[in-house]
């Protein structure tokens, strides 16, 4: 949820990759291992933010304000102690991965937690766990294809399962169930529905989930639980019937034994030193 209000306070939303891709070509922003001073880096973000004002017409946008607020924004993440220099990749990066494009386009991105003060919870500051991931996916190889990363890209890896997140919440924030929460009794949901893969019918919003919301004489929710942010196919709703009903019969023993997450974990900071010692 921060991640989206970042993006959509810095308008960077409404940009279209394709303008941004435009603008960096214009500019000459294609040398990854330039250093760009500020002078520089707000004359690319006036010329986005005229571009996007161009495409939107119908939508006011205060440039000086969106420049200094993207500005700000990117020396937090990119340059901390504020030396006035950042790295044309650096400066691409953080842009794409916050624009309107596809997640597919934006699988580059990796710094942005630290800022949002989650970089625990996306497996610690030490990027070398996650490249020992990657490259997991071409055993014996000293290089990595594009295909090896993408595909490892897929599984949601911890340290920037954030951008898919990221995309899952701009697209629920539209999103309407025809389903009743078991709860608050909201029908259609709306947003995020979340429903028990081991309860047949208990669906709820995410308002009740997210705040752990309960209610007396009711069951409470039991895991596993399936997230949906687009509404439910009759494909999907068969196949949770059958988890739901196969679910039934194991125990909470085999839970434990066999957690499920919705991403690939990779070794903490703590971890990797102790597997190295």
């Amino acid at each position: 949820m921060k991640r989206r209000r970042v993006q959509k306070a810095l308008r960077l939303d409404l940009l279209r990759l394709v303008s941004v891709v435009d603008v960096f070509r214009e500019q000459d922003l294609q040398h990854g291992e330039h250093v760009m001073d500020v002078v520089e880096m707000i004359h690319a973000l006036t010329g986005l933010y005229e571009r996007l004002e161009e495409e939107r017409r119908a939508i006011v946008v205060n440039i000086p304000l969106c420049v200094d607020m993207c500005l700000n924004w990117l020396l937090n993440v990119y340059d901390s102690g504020r030396n006035g220099k950042m790295r044309v990749l650096s400066f691409k990066t953080g842009l794409v991965s916050l624009c309107n494009a596809d997640v597919q386009e934006k699988y580059k991105s990796i710094q942005i937690p630290r800022q949002l003060g989650e970089v625990a919870a996306f497996g610690g500051s030490n990027v070398e766990p996650s490249v020992r991931s990657c490259f997991r996916m071409a055993p014996g190889k000293p290089a990595i294809e594009v295909s090896h990363f993408l595909e490892w890209m897929s599984l949601e890896p911890q340290s920037v399962v954030w951008l898919a997140v990221l995309q899952r919440v701009a697209v629920a924030e539209s999103a309407k169930h025809q389903a009743k929460c078991y709860i608050c009794k909201q029908c259609p949901i709306k947003g995020f529905r979340y429903r028990s893969l081991k309860q047949f019918n208990v669906d709820i919003c995410q308002t009740c989930f997210l705040t752990g919301r309960t209610t007396k004489g009711k069951k409470q929710l039991q895991y596993p639980i399936m997230e949906y942010y687009t509404p439910t196919t009759s494909g999907e709703k068969m196949r949770d019937f059958a988890k739901t009903l196969k679910n039934k019969f194991r125990s909470k023993q085999y839970f434990s034994k066999h957690p499920q997450r919705g991403y690939l974990p990779v070794q903490s900071v703590l971890e990797a030193e102790s597997s190295e010692t």
